[in-house]
């Protein structure tokens, strides 16, 4: 059975966009971003809300050839994943191996997982809560970035409560610490 695993880079004080709605301070560097793709590797499938697939897009459409192997790396593990995005108001999906879904069913994921060969993994922070809410998410990876931004977009929800397992940690030389976390209920 696949894993739906949670996946998001933070500032400290858990916002995953600040008031402004910018991220730019969460830019990882070479080596947090070699790490993020080893973590996305196996990932077949993708569930997105509207806002972060439409940010995620430019993985498809961007020119690559002058930039970083980390990031032409990145965008060749995108490519290769299919992905499921929610959304009441997009109009269409404009992206390869992407279906449109109206609204998030928890069985249905549940099928999904139970079906797959390959992990899952949830972005957006809306989603995501609406995922953690019925108890489908395995795992919360958490990028924690050294910057407090003082509002914005959080991380998780107000009165959401879980009982985790810390998984794994690590510490990168910028001051990023990823945290893996299990899900227990």
């Amino acid at each position: 059975m696949a894993q739906l695993s949670y996946f998001s880079i933070t500032s400290l004080d858990g916002y995953i966009a600040d008031e402004t709605g910018a991220f730019d301070w969460s830019m990882p560097d070479e080596e947090v971003h070699r790490f993020v793709n080893e973590q996305q590797r196996p990932i077949g499938t993708y569930l997105y809300g509207r806002r972060v697939y439409e940010v995620m897009v430019a993985w498809e459409t961007i020119e690559l050839a002058q930039e970083p192997e980390v990031m032409q790396d990145y965008a060749r593990i995108w490519r290769a994943a299919d992905k499921v995005v929610y959304s009441s108001t997009l109009p269409e999906v404009t992206t390869a191996r992407t279906r449109l879904e109206r609204r998030f069913d928890p069985d249905v994921v549940r099928r999904l997982k139970s079906e797959s060969e390959r992990d899952l993994a949830i972005g957006g922070a809306q989603l995501a809560a609406t995922a953690l809410q019925h108890g489908v998410v395995d795992e919360i990876h958490q990028l924690l970035s050294p910057v407090v931004v003082g509002g914005g977009k959080r991380f998780l929800p107000d009165h959401l409560r879980l009982r985790l397992t810390l998984l794994d940690e690590r510490r990168f030389g910028n001051g990023v610490v990823h945290l893996r976390y299990g899900v227990l209920g």
